[in-house]
């Protein structure tokens, strides 16, 4: 379609719908230039958690901060919201960047401290026409623990530094004044250096597609093309949800503990279809923790949730605003674990949140008699904190493994991965190069899923020598005494242990949450 074709129905306020051969040239450049910004972030970020992980996110959103173009499955949505309430659209202008990582300002749309947050608005003449997002997990902002996060905290405050909606780069000045605080909480301020440059970097070369977007079809037509990318993920949604029985149902999963007590919590989830559409209630969880389980759910993230299962079997539904649609309403208690109030501590909310995506799944194993995947395990994380005594320079290994995934109604559950999409376990040649200790075996660990016709993906055995003096070992596991369930009389998963020297008589197995642990030579 020429460059504004669409115009005149634009200045009269009718938008002329898109044809179907522009909406998909303007969604395959949607998802190019997410690709482009995921390898920009990927090939020049500097800390393990981004560049080796790929624990970023890269969105796109229209001007009015709608999702309409991500490359996650569980965020995204409501980035831009907390911008717009700062600084409003007409404030804006071109080379401007905002940067944010306070997870209650933002109502959970950042659920813990260390995902930072850019966005960067896109002009076409001057007129706002959309928004290029970045985030991704910086290694230390600072806290009462080297890289941030432990099970330790009982508040926000022991979780690093929280930054509200700030204008990092104004008409392209760069704010090195606010820059320079941001620095100085991390212990690592040349990898946070490294890891901001990279973020907008990729924020600047997505603003810059979609102004590129804007110019070739004109504003009203790339305005009718979103517009019919949200119908089309909107329609998939309903179809979708058509098919599953009307009714009420149920489902409770738990987390193992608090950190702070031994006593699970509920995560219980609530879904009430009529027809194509489905609301979902999160009353009945359990009160916030006094630990850093609890999890600030966005409701448009719980909405991303649930369309994520309804897609489950086509991943070319993009799951964004329209896709939330049919989602009417989401019910969320304050004060309850999946809507903390401020001050809780958020730092392991994963946890929290792989409960809540299989309290979702189970909801939809009751509604199709099990024709769904089972319950997933979460990730697991050891962290190793050391000084080497030669020279002085302090380490600090993050290690998180992703394990099996539930069994499929067609097939085994997947093995040994993360269920985020695109992230990935160290590979052993990177950790030994970069950290002070060996791999002695990273192998599956047999017969570790749940039994059944198809079988839960396995989990991952990974023995770690340390070659320091002294080391500091921290540990997050859940899943130990409430394991991952089986669906249609499939057996749960064996559930996961740390032990500190294995086969020997000094073996002893640690805390599934446990910190401040010290290992000698």
């Amino acid at each position: 379609m020429p460059s504004g074709t669409a115009s005149a129905s634009a200045e009269k306020g009718v938008l002329m719908p898109a044809d179907p051969i522009t909406v998909e040239i303007m969604k395959g450049a949607l998802e190019a230039a997410g690709r482009e910004m995921g390898l920009l972030i990927e090939r020049t970020a500097m800390s393990a958690f981004i560049r080796e992980k790929k624990d970023f996110f890269a969105g796109m959103y229209d001007a009015q901060g709608h999702l309409v173009y991500t490359d996650h499955d569980k965020f995204g949505p409501g980035m831009v919201d907390c911008v717009l309430e700062v600084y409003p659209a007409a404030t804006m202008a071109p080379g401007d960047i905002y940067w944010f990582s306070d997870c209650y300002l933002s109502r959970g749309a950042i659920s813990h401290s260390p995902d930072m947050c850019f966005i960067a608005p896109a002009f076409a003449q001057e007129t706002l026409v959309g928004f290029a997002a970045a985030f991704g997990h910086f290694w230390d902002i600072g806290g009462m623990k080297p890289g941030t996060l432990s099970p330790l905290a009982t508040e926000i405050f022991h979780e690093g530094i929280a930054i509200p909606p700030i204008k990092i780069s104004d008409r392209g000045t760069f704010n090195d004044e606010a820059y320079r605080l941001i620095l100085r909480n991390s212990r690592f301020p040349d990898l946070l250096r490294g890891d901001t440059r990279a973020m907008l970097a990729a924020c600047t070369l997505g603003q810059r597609r979609l102004e590129e977007l804007c110019q070739r079809f004109g504003r009203a037509a790339m305005e009718a093309g979103f517009a019919a990318i949200f119908a089309q993920s909107e329609r998939a949604i309903r179809s979708t949800l058509a098919t599953i029985p009307e009714g009420h149902y149920t489902f409770a999963d738990y987390v193992d503990s608090d950190c702070v007590s031994d006593t699970p919590f509920r995560v219980q989830v609530s879904l009430h279809v009529q027809g194509d559409t489905v609301s979902v209630d999160f009353r009945d969880t359990d009160d916030q923790a006094s630990g850093p389980i609890n999890f600030l759910l966005h409701p448009d993230a719980a909405r991303m949730m649930v369309s994520r299962f309804l897609s489950w079997k086509d991943p070319s539904v993009l799951l964004n605003n329209g896709a939330f649609t049919p989602i009417l309403d989401v019910l969320l208690r304050p004060g309850s674990l999946v809507q903390p109030r401020h001050p809780a501590s958020l730092g392991l909310r994963a946890h929290t949140l792989y409960r809540v995506l299989n309290s979702i799944m189970g909801n939809f194993a009751q509604a199709t008699q099990g024709e769904t995947p089972a319950g997933a395990g979460d990730y697991v994380i050891y962290m190793l904190r050391s000084l080497d005594t030669q020279s002085g320079t302090f380490t600090l290994l993050i290690d998180g493994i992703g394990v099996g995934q539930g069994a499929r109604p067609f097939g085994d559950g997947l093995d040994v991965i993360y269920s985020a999409r695109g992230q990935k376990n160290f590979p052993i040649e990177f950790i030994e190069s970069e950290f002070p200790v060996q791999i002695l075996n990273y192998a599956i660990h047999q017969d570790s899923g749940g039994a059944g016709i198809f079988r839960g993906g396995t989990g991952v055995v990974r023995d770690v020598r340390v070659l320091t003096d002294r080391a500091i070992l921290g540990t997050r596991m859940n899943g130990v005494k409430c394991p991952s369930w089986g669906v249609k009389g499939g057996k749960a998963g064996k559930s996961g242990s740390f032990v500190v020297n294995p086969g020997t008589p000094q073996e002893r197995r640690m805390s599934p949450f446990g910190d401040n642990v010290e290992l000698h030579a």
